[in-house]
């Protein structure tokens, strides 16, 4: 791996990012293409599901200087024949003499691109700045690497951890900036997931009002409602976007939720775990859930998050509502360790993004 490498990776991985809320169930994929001399030729990302992929785009543009060069791709070129033909056949046509990838694709049904391109003698070498291409693909890697969707749980709350005030008010606790940014990660997202106490606290739309990436289909609204009370009144409901309601196969449902999908019941509520099957099955690759705090803290019981997005308000309340519910933490040893990512002022609050650590092994 030369700085070379590194350098056209990492432009690849930024091209890739473009992509993002825009590709799935697809993989954001950037590429770039270099002709025989080493300057840039081509680059490309692939901005919507059904859309030339990353190296299509990037070998459109480098035309006849892409033959005899080097190709820069973030995830490995899909070797089959979906909505769009297969990119290895896309970089053999062009004449591409080097493939570098940054991550294997982990999906069978795509996977085997590089042993093609070896076996018509290509270089290829792998590996490159593959940390920085798996984070900007983490939706879709564990989408087919757990077979579940990639979850984020985002919150807003003052420094000392409240989500609302004593009498049960929390609009606004942060900015318009943190509000516009959180609706950015909803317009990011395949669904945005709510318990139904926030739906009846709070009436929320779940609706992504801000610059939508150009997707395949609109954001799915989720409400966890185990005892179907979701009222027939909720914004959640009002035809603006598609909503599904999730409840407990045992709950007596009510006519205006007859489409409400049965789920089994688990501690309390809904199997999260059947929720997140559901899901799967729907081709949801990721999922915002926005509360409340007591279906929060049930997705870090069952280790069902993914990555921690808040938004810091430099206040303090004192007393009220906490951002987060019981855990599964009943000592100090069992505690949701997580590692910073980002730290971003946004107007006058604080961004912060995490992922969760790994449990440390006994």
């Amino acid at each position: 791996m030369t700085s070379r490498d590194i350098l056209h990776m990492r432009r690849a991985v930024g091209l890739a990012a473009r992509g993002q809320g825009g590709t799935s169930p697809n993989p954001v994929v950037g590429c770039v293409v270099l002709d025989s001399s080493g300057d840039v030729a081509g680059e490309g990302f692939h901005e919507y599901a059904g859309g030339p992929h990353a190296e299509v785009a990037a070998l459109r543009e480098a035309g006849e200087r892409a033959r005899g060069g080097t190709a820069y791709v973030t995830l490995e070129p899909c070797d089959h024949t979906g909505r769009t033909g297969p990119c290895t056949g896309a970089l053999l046509d062009a004449g591409v003499a080097r493939v570098v990838v940054a991550v294997t694709d982990p999906n069978p049904v795509a996977a085997g691109g590089l042993d093609t391109l070896r076996r018509h003698g290509v270089e290829v070498d792998t590996g490159v700045l593959a940390e920085e291409a798996e984070r900007v693909n983490a939706a879709w890697l564990t989408f087919i690497r757990r077979g579940r969707p990639y979850v984020t749980w985002k919150f807003a709350a003052t420094l000392d951890g409240r989500s609302a005030a004593a009498d049960g008010t929390s609009q606004w606790i942060t900015s318009p900036e943190a509000r516009a940014d959180a609706h950015r990660l909803r317009a990011e997202s395949d669904a945005v997931l709510a318990g139904v106490g926030t739906v009846l606290a709070d009436d929320p739309r779940l609706t992504a009002r801000a610059a939508a990436p150009r997707r395949a289909r609109p954001v799915l609204r989720v409400v966890a409602d185990s005892a179907a009370r979701t009222p027939a009144s909720a914004r959640v409901l009002d035809g603006e976007a598609p909503s599904l309601v999730a409840v407990a196969d045992d709950a007596a449902v009510p006519p205006h939720l007859a489409g409400a999908v049965r789920l089994p019941r688990a501690g309390g509520g809904i199997d999260l775990h059947a929720l997140m099957a559901e899901l799967r099955g729907r081709q949801i690759v990721s999922v915002l859930l926005e509360g409340g705090p007591t279906l929060a803290g049930s997705f870090l019981r069952e280790g069902l998050v993914d990555r921690v997005v808040g938004f810091l308000a430099p206040a303090l309340l004192g007393a009220g509502a906490a951002a987060l519910g019981p855990a599964g933490v009943p000592t100090i040893g069992d505690i949701h360790r997580l590692e910073f990512e980002e730290v971003t002022p946004v107007g006058p609050d604080l961004r912060v993004v995490l992922r969760p650590l790994p449990p440390k092994e006994s």
